[in-house]
């Protein structure tokens, strides 16, 4: 792993994932996603990882699928199409496993990050991104429309906007990356992590079963209609306030003192 997936743990509970092969920009390779996957699964169940964060190196954060992979698949005597399906499961397990995952994940988007790589930033629970990146769903330059990276991205930008990207396929900046909602803000590409790590820090200080019951219900209640989302969202207040670390944070609320989760 540490050839394709570098893992660190850093104080306060932190994991830094960085995906690591600049030679091929950090494409979504078969074994990119494996290895992804398998952090997730790994972080997931490690109570010492309380928020994740998602970084890259060398000149692209990630440029989505690896098209020498999926080229070569045409040679199958099905021409590639159970490839094909294998390949675009697979890579919407890990975006959907970013979601489903009860700990923040944040992107730390330092570089260009295109097609299936937007899609990976889009899927993050925040991102923030350095003044220099750009942001592309280039599939249709190409003749493939960026179908699985436009779920990501319309659930994260609005419509027209989200269809602008994937008509055009044109550089989005991270300014306009910011401004449509695709990352958070733009920070000095000097500064880029120091400011990460501190977003993470704060999440860090909060209940780590509120974070998880939290991050579950946004994604589920968005999928709802207005009246079934409040019902939901009300039994889900309700199991929180059950909840032992409900009672403690209101509790020292009242008291004017730190909480202990």
């Amino acid at each position: 792993m540490a050839e394709l997936l570098q893992i660190t743990h850093e104080p306060h509970g932190i994991l830094r994932v960085t995906l690591n092969d600049p030679a091929r920009r950090n494409a979504l390779s078969e074994a990119m996603l494996d290895y992804l996957s398998n952090a997730l699964k790994i972080a997931a169940d490690d109570a010492s990882v309380r928020v994740i964060i998602l970084a890259a190196h060398g000149p692209a954060f990630c440029a989505g699928h690896d098209l020498k992979e999926l080229t070569a698949g045409r040679a199958n005597d099905d021409k590639g199409k159970a490839y094909f399906a294998m390949v675009m499961k697979r890579c919407s397990s890990v975006m959907q496993a970013i979601m489903q995952i009860p700990k923040p994940v944040i992107a730390e988007v330092a570089a260009t990050a295109t097609a299936a790589g937007c899609q990976l930033v889009a899927s993050c629970d925040l991102a923030y991104a350095a003044s220099t990146a750009k942001f592309s769903t280039p599939g249709v330059n190409i003749g493939l429309f960026c179908s699985t990276p436009m779920v990501a991205l319309s659930r994260n930008v609005p419509a027209k906007h989200a269809m602008e990207m994937l008509l055009t396929g044109e550089m989005v900046t991270a300014e306009r990356a910011a401004k449509i909602g695709l990352v958070n803000t733009v920070i000095d590409t000097a500064s880029l992590r120091e400011h990460v790590t501190s977003v993470a820090k704060k999440i860090t200080s909060k209940s780590p079963v509120t974070l998880a019951m939290g991050k579950a219900a946004f994604y589920a209640q968005r999928e709802l209609s207005i009246a079934d989302a409040y019902d939901y969202a009300a039994k889900v207040m309700v199991e929180n306030m059950l909840h032992r670390d409900a009672a403690e944070g209101i509790n020292a609320f009242i008291e004017k003192r730190d909480p202990k989760w």
